[in-house]
């Protein structure tokens, strides 16, 4: 039983990392759509400023943001329920070890 538990424990510590790993390359990713959307915002201000730009250009920029920015979002949605379902495990665990320990507390006062 210990061990299992340990296994399981071991299991869910690597998918808790992994998940954080995934978390800082999708804060990565967002720092650099942050950066293309304040370039395509200071497009946009040139544009309404009278400058000649593409309109294409800017679409497609804008277009690229977006699809990359839910992207993004859906990835670090499924890596913030990796995070809780792991967190949910490990408090489980904790408590399966409480009572094993407690169990064990009683089995030692009876002998």
């Amino acid at each position: 039983f210990v061990q299992q538990t340990e296994w399981s424990l071991q299991l869910m510590t690597q998918r808790a990392l992994e998940a954080e790993s995934k978390v800082e390359k999708l804060k990565q990713e967002i720092f650099i759509l942050q950066g293309e959307l304040e370039s395509s915002k200071v497009e946009n201000e040139n544009l309404r400023a009278g400058q000649t730009t593409n309109l294409g250009v800017v679409k497609h920029n804008i277009d690229f943001a977006l699809q990359n920015l839910h992207k993004i979002i859906m990835g670090a949605n499924w890596s913030i329920r990796q995070l809780a379902s792991g967190s949910e495990s490990l408090h489980f665990v904790a408590e399966v070890l409480k009572s094993t320990g407690k169990i064990s507390e009683v089995e030692a006062e009876k002998e």
